[in-house]
């Protein structure tokens, strides 16, 4: 199921929903799992985007005046947890105070000047825009992860940042070598 990070956490990892997830928030989703601690773990949803809120929007919101905004930024659903709190998942050559390294290739930035940088034409050259996190408690991801509810596999940029969507969590499941038309909709075990 992919190479465990330290002691058998998880960051830099993708968390990939299984068949039977029970919670439709998480039904088909990919996670980057950008913190995985014995005190919870935290991610972002990759495959998700949140319809009724646009980049500019948003800038808008914020009073930020887009001045040179090359790219089309799409705002996803990072998760349930702080939903109106924006994180930047983004590579990570492009590092501010305050940001957070997962591992050598990928950040995460939680603040406004990230959102300016881009605004104004700059920022990390990959990024991924999301509204809230999905989060878990001590032990809570572990537990899921026992019942089945989740595997996991190595992340890379280009499963991370690119903009297809709909076929993420069929491909994430590709990168364990598996089918998902061999995997069962039941819980249990044999």
């Amino acid at each position: 199921m992919g190479k465990k990070g330290d002691a058998g956490f998880l960051p830099g990892q993708l968390l990939i929903a299984m068949p039977m997830m029970a919670d439709p928030r998480f039904e088909r989703t990919v996670i980057y799992m950008c913190a995985h601690t014995p005190d919870g773990a935290m991610g972002l949803v990759l495959n998700r985007l949140i319809g009724s809120v646009t980049f500019p929007d948003l800038l808008d919101q914020l009073g930020i005046a887009p001045e040179n905004l090359k790219d089309e930024i799409r705002v996803h659903f990072g998760g349930p947890v702080e939903s109106g709190r924006g994180f930047v998942l983004h590579t990570a050559e492009y590092m501010l105070e305050g940001t957070m390294a997962v591992d050598a290739a990928i950040a995460l930035t939680a603040s406004i000047d990230i959102l300016k940088a881009i605004a104004a034409g700059g920022g990390p050259g990959r990024k991924l825009l999301a509204l809230g996190y999905a989060g878990w408690g001590p032990g809570q991801l572990d537990q899921e992860i026992q019942k089945n509810g989740w595997l996991h596999a190595p992340a890379d940029a280009e499963l991370v940042f690119d903009a297809d969507l709909e076929s993420k969590w069929v491909r994430a499941l590709g990168k364990l070598g598996i089918d998902p038309s061999a995997l069962s909709t039941e819980a249990g075990r044999a």
